[in-house]
């Protein structure tokens, strides 16, 4: 029996070499994961951005925002008043009565105070709202378009994980078919090695289903061609984050955090916004100062005066005002509907930003377990796992060790390395939200190179 056992473990040398040499890499990249993507994530996050129908539709928007703004943030149109005045009804003629006359007049009204100087001010307050929410836009988009690419990189990753995996159980099965032959193996053994492919051929179709939804979740900016190419694209679950680490480096307290949320582009939008209430309530106030208009009037005789000579025409002039009696019902409404909004407006912007506080502290403390748990699995574990699977290969070629333990051990170490790159990936998505928040996304330099 014992000279048995010995022929069973010398067949499954091979076999055993095999996962030997698959694992010893641990979660090395493939040969085929370093070569060069043939489309970049920048290049995506580009055409991703330039596809965004949304953020053209804000700066559409808030271009059309300020050319009203500034259409309405002008005088109002001069008034031209032609007629005759003090015809005879029994003759109709211009040249009977001396009060006969042809007048032409222009009037012009003024606006309140500095309204129209104000009115213009928050045509560009208001643009800017817009704008900065077509940025705030792009910011959603390249942060998206980055967790999407993380995630297929890593599902690409342990696309290949799991491929060695099933190479070495199609090995061990072909190894177990031949002993099995000569009655040298157990028909569970076979048996369990085939459930334990079919198991891993079921992961394998899984993984190309989430491939496949997040190519699919990428063609809303990349458009449906993206589907046909994305078997070339070689994606990354990690990325360089140099930009990141130095900004964080200098923002350890605080007070330097917050610094950092204020330039954020959703909080910009929104001191736009209160920058263009507190104008309103400036143009509220004005609305208190008296209106003036001016009126000219050239009225042309036809008739003699009384001495029998032409008459003279004659010009009149008119300074007009109206003044704001009675303001409680109209002046004073608006202007305290104008404070209200801006107490609105600095409301919405304190929420905003104890909410992105909250965001920004969990993030960092996410960050900051997430690797140490990568160097627990990386220092501990993954040693731990490989030096159990090298013992009970040992015990088996030496009858002390079962064969299920052999698979148990093969597959518990690449679970450790499946589980090792999840917190990898969930690093990079962790990094790549505190990127959007603390606004690494808006400077013109910064680069998403794969690690």
């Amino acid at each position: 029996m014992k000279t048995k056992y010995h022929q069973i473990a010398l067949s499954l040398v091979l076999a055993l070499s095999a996962v030997s040499s698959v694992n010893a890499r641990g979660i090395e990249p493939p040969p085929a994961m370093t070569t060069q993507s043939p489309t970049s994530l920048e290049q995506i996050i580009a055409i991703a951005l330039s596809n965004d129908a949304s953020r053209a539709q804000l700066i559409a928007q808030s271009n059309a925002t300020l050319s009203s703004g500034q259409a309405k943030a002008t005088l109002m149109d001069p008034t031209i008043k032609l007629g005759v005045g003090g015809m005879p009804v029994d003759s109709f003629r211009l040249d009977q009565d001396p009060m006969s006359n042809i007048s032409l007049g222009v009037m012009q009204k003024f606006d309140r105070g500095d309204t129209i100087e104000l009115q213009q001010t928050q045509a560009k307050q208001q643009a800017e709202v817009v704008l900065q929410q077509a940025d705030s836009r792009a910011q959603d988009i390249t942060t998206t378009v980055t967790a999407l690419w993380l995630e297929l990189g890593y599902n690409q990753k342990v696309n290949v994980l799991l491929n060695r995996q099933k190479q070495w159980l199609e090995q061990l099965i072909t190894s177990l078919d031949s002993n099995y032959s000569l009655g040298l193996s157990e028909s569970q053994d076979v048996i369990s090695a085939q459930l334990k492919l079919s198991q891993l051929e079921q992961k394998l179709v899984s993984n190309q289903q989430m491939q496949a939804k997040i190519s699919a979740q990428l063609s809303e900016w990349l458009g449906s061609n993206w589907l046909e190419q994305t078997n070339q694209i070689l994606a990354s679950n990690q990325l360089h984050w140099d930009n990141l680490e130095s900004v964080l480096a200098h923002a350890k307290d605080a007070q330097a955090r917050y610094q950092l949320l204020l330039k954020h582009p959703a909080i910009k939008a929104i001191d736009s916004s209160l920058a263009s209430a507190e104008t309103q309530v400036s143009i509220a106030e004005e609305a208190y100062a008296p209106q003036f208009g001016v009126e000219v009037m050239y009225a042309h005789r036809q008739a003699n005066n009384m001495r029998g000579e032409p008459a003279p025409d004659m010009v009149s002039a008119y300074l007009t005002m109206d003044i704001p009696l009675f303001t409680g019902s109209k002046q004073d409404k608006a202007l305290e509907a104008a404070q209200y909004q801006v107490g609105a407006a600095k409301s919405q912007r304190d929420a905003w930003l104890y909410r992105m506080e909250a965001q920004l502290s969990a993030l960092l403390s996410d960050r900051q377990h997430i690797q140490q748990r990568i160097t627990h699995y990386t220092n501990h574990l993954l040693k731990q796992a490989r030096a159990q699977r090298d013992a009970i290969e040992r015990g088996y070629q030496t009858n002390r060790a079962g064969f299920s333990d052999v698979v148990t051990s093969s597959i518990t170490e690449i679970s450790l390395e499946l589980e090792r790159e999840r917190l990898i990936t969930d690093l990079n998505l962790t990094n790549n939200q505190i990127a959007s928040l603390v606004g690494i996304y808006q400077s013109a330099d910064y680069s998403l190179s794969r690690r």
